[in-house]
């Protein structure tokens, strides 16, 4: 598992490249992850005017909703895997049952800290009571995460248009001051995006009601 590295000062922005990206896809379409959607509106406009603070340094195709990535499973197919970053749909099934025997009630997370990445703004996530470990943990049964990096729950805002000085981000970064909200999470989502479409929509395919 890879440490993950927070945007230092004094260093270079990875510029994201619009282009297809076959080598990573092989012609295949749907990359599935487990992810919690937000979906309470003050918070997404919230999210929406932190975002247009950068809007000058971040890609313009983003479409994808704000959402907690929870687990990369990888490329959904119905039949046997031929890739390593392959997903079996039998292997869904057995993380279905996985977590709906933990029977987790809803609970509430909080974002409260503005912060970057090298190739990616966002706003950090808090779980005090380590639920998203645990539903980590029971999704980690059936599948290796794909990628896998030291978890770091967050809200995505948006990847960089260009290789900008850090300090550029960070100094803005200081200079805002973030209110905090509560998310409440009433249902955890599996779903994909299309490969090969630069931070396009997530697809829901499958959804856990809690409680």
């Amino acid at each position: 598992m890879f440490k993950v590295v927070l945007l230092q000062a004094s260093t270079q922005l990875i510029s994201t490249e619009r282009r297809d990206y076959p080598e990573w896809h092989h012609g295949r379409s749907d990359f599935a992850v487990w992810y919690i959607e937000i979906d309470q509106v003050e918070v997404i406009q919230y999210l929406d005017h932190i975002k247009t603070k950068f809007s000058d340094l971040l890609i313009e195709s983003n479409q994808r909703q704000y959402h907690i990535t929870l687990f990369v499973c990888g490329f959904l197919t119905p039949k046997s895997s031929h890739y390593d970053d392959d997903f079996e749909i039998d292997t869904l099934k057995q993380q279905v049952q996985a977590l709906n025997s933990l029977e987790i009630e809803p609970f509430e997370l909080e974002i409260n800290q503005l912060d970057s990445f090298s190739s990616a703004l966002f706003l950090q996530v808090e779980d005090n009571n380590k639920i998203l470990d645990k539903i980590r943990q029971q999704l980690a049964q059936y599948s290796d995460e794909i990628a896998a990096l030291e978890y770091c729950p967050h809200i995505t805002l948006g990847l960089y248009n260009d290789a900008w000085q850090s300090d550029l981000v960070l100094d803005r970064i200081q200079s805002i001051a973030i209110k905090p909200f509560k998310i409440q999470v009433k249902y955890l989502s599996f779903g994909y995006y299309k490969a090969q479409i630069l931070q396009g929509l997530l697809y829901p395919y499958h959804q856990i009601r809690l409680g």
